[in-house]
């Protein structure tokens, strides 16, 4: 087996280099080399890389235990960025970053869908159900925030505490999250754009004989892509500006949306109130939780924010809880303008609108539409942007990408390869292709934050004792069990009973059993999760419902995308980060040494 820790490479990334006459030479930001994207040892040559490949298992075994730690993700790996990310919001930046960064296609878009196909009125207690699981999430994103504020987010915080096997796995669906996200606001941005200009949904679209679902090109979602990253990277705080401006309007369209609507209203469209049943509610909440998914892009803006115990807290619980109300009244206000069965899937608010006789209305709302929107994806290019600069940190993928411009202060190339990416599949794909996908992904990931907040605060490595760990991975596989148990028979049976009889005491045996035999190992510096474990369970439990009540469609798309992941991992990020880390331990030790020396070499 070849040595564990790889030589020196002999020229490691940095901002300055020094020439033979000891001169310091800048390196330029746009450059493209194979060390800027293959640094480490594996890939210096084809007989590296082979004798990497013969070395798999071990390396695999050796990344799956591995955990990093918060010091290492607030110092140590931001190095790799070479430049620092500006410190220049606070919390009313995040209030409203948080409010266009998820108001958007979601509210727009998705009620009119989910209420004609699966849920009808009580599209209403869809948004209501799917607000409290994200709000649990929000618990769990807020405490990680404050205590590790770096542009990792959520795979920082599970490569900590779940370690990097986990925080590949959420890496790359937050990428997906991220991709695909993108590319279906711009989807829905040509719908509001035709309906503005009072054409057919597809009319701007460009028809072909392709299947079904990707027949439908669409140039104008890839020009928005464009001109909001370009935005995005050109300065975070005047993006910040440019969000206050935009946020405003979009806040005067809501009002107007909800007084308007409440104003022509019947009370008869709401009946029946159950048209597809009780399980039509979860159906489509677990569609529209795609409505309330950009929020976790605010912690990544934790490395940019001035105060983040304080700033965090309040951006983040303080927007997710007004959102939640304004999605509830005006999926209500949709509801009661108009009879389910007759509401447009594609612009719902504004035929709605022109349906009771208000024909002007239907362009102010879908003007303010498309201002949230823009929004949306002007937020989600900023947080997404910092999601994968960490992510590149960590030589998951190549570091070219963990670069930030030293003017601007952003993480251009990180951006670049979002908004490429998404742009691809805006051209191509439905919004309904693409929604389902996103839904069970971010589902995915908020689950897995919360199983890593309460492996946060029961365990802390070599501290707590090897039979507490053994009770805290007993009683986390017991509470994800028996939540899939319970998704499974409400999939199967879901008018039966008997079955709920046994998962759910077992959820709460299992959550009272990490109560009373479980002490916290950590206590929170400053914010935490309130009701812990009660809390992170019940949101492990709601998302993993959530997500059994998505299409079979959704699962085997979300299936081959994991596979694809895996099959990258294989032969390139674990190969990567393996090196990466024992190149650091190495140098650990050599400092260590380089401490002690002197003290060897004193002598009378």
């Amino acid at each position: 087996m070849a040595s564990t820790e790889p030589p020196e490479m002999a020229t490691p990334p940095s901002t300055t280099t020094h020439n033979s006459n000891n001169t310091e030479t800048i390196r330029s930001y746009w450059r493209c080399s194979k060390q800027d994207f293959l640094p480490e040892h594996s890939f210096q040559s084809w007989t590296n890389y082979a004798a990497a490949l013969s070395e798999t298992w071990p390396r695999f075994k050796d990344r799956l235990r591995s955990r990093s730690d918060d010091a290492t993700e607030i110092d140590e790996i931001r190095k790799e960025s070479e430049n620092e990310m500006k410190r220049c919001l606070n919390w009313w930046d995040l209030v409203w970053f948080g409010f266009g960064a998820v108001v958007g296609a979601g509210i727009f878009v998705l009620t009119g869908q989910e209420a004609h196909k699966h849920a009808g009125p009580a599209i209403v207690l869809s948004y209501a159900a799917s607000g409290v699981s994200a709000m649990l999430s929000v618990f769990c994103y807020t405490e990680f925030a404050i205590e590790i504020p770096v542009a990792g987010g959520s795979f920082a915080y599970l490569r900590i505490e779940l370690g990097d096997f986990a925080a590949f796995i959420a890496a790359g669906n937050i990428l997906l999250e991220s991709i695909v996200g993108s590319a279906a606001v711009a989807r829905a941005w040509t719908s509001y754009f035709t309906s503005l200009l009072n054409r057919p949904s597809n009319s701007l679209r460009i028809h072909t004989a392709l299947t079904p679902g990707y027949n439908l090109l669409d140039p104008i979602a890839v020009a928005v892509l464009a001109i909001a990253a370009t935005i995005a990277a050109t300065s975070t705080r005047k993006t910040s500006y440019l969000n206050w401006i935009a946020s405003a309007i979009n806040t005067f369209v809501i009002l107007f949306v909800i007084v308007l609507g409440f104003c022509h209203s019947d009370a008869a469209n709401l009946s029946p109130f159950l048209p597809y049943g009780v399980p039509g509610i979860f159906k489509a909440a677990a569609i529209v939780y795609f409505a309330y998914g950009g929020f976790d892009s605010l912690a990544t803006m934790a490395e940019e924010t001035k105060n983040p115990s304080k700033d965090i807290p309040i951006g983040l619980v303080g927007s997710m809880s007004m959102i939640t109300v304004i999605y509830c009244l005006m999926a209500l206000s949709l509801s009661m303008m108009q009879k389910y069965t007759e509401i447009d899937q594609n612009a719902a608010f504004s035929v709605a609108f022109e349906s009771v006789g208000l024909k002007w209305a239907k362009y102010v709302v879908a003007f303010g539409a498309l201002k949230g929107m823009t929004t949306v994806l002007l937020m989600g290019t900023l947080g997404q942007g910092r999601y994968t600069t960490h992510i590149a940190r960590a030589h998951m993928i190549p570091p070219w990408f963990a670069l930030v411009h030293p003017k601007t202060g952003t993480p251009i190339n990180a951006t670049l390869l979002i908004t490429i990416s998404a742009s691809c599949i805006a051209f191509f794909s439905s919004l309904d292709v693409l929604s389902s996908l996103l839904s069970i992904s971010t589902l995915f990931i908020f689950m897995m934050m919360a199983v890593a907040l309460l492996v946060r605060r029961y365990y802390v490595r070599e501290i707590t004792p090897k039979q507490n760990l053994f009770k805290l991975v007993s009683f986390l596989l017991l509470i994800v069990a028996s939540s899939m148990g319970t998704s499974a028979y409400w999939a199967l049976r879901p008018n039966g009973w008997f079955g709920y009889t046994i998962t759910v005491p077992l959820w709460f045996l299992a959550t009272l059993g990490l109560s009373l035999f479980l002490p916290q190992q950590r206590v929170p510096k400053v914010w935490g999760v309130p009701l812990v474990p009660w809390l992170p369970s019940l949101s492990i439990a709601t998302n993993i419902f959530l997500m059994g009540s998505l299409e079979t469609s959704a699962f085997v798309r979300f299936g081959i995308c994991t596979l694809v992941m895996l099959i990258y991992y294989v032969f390139f990020g674990l190969h990567a980060t393996y090196d990466t880390a024992h190149k650091q331990v190495t140098k650990k030790m050599q400092s260590m040494m380089g401490n002690i020396e002197p003290l060897e070499n004193d002598g009378p």
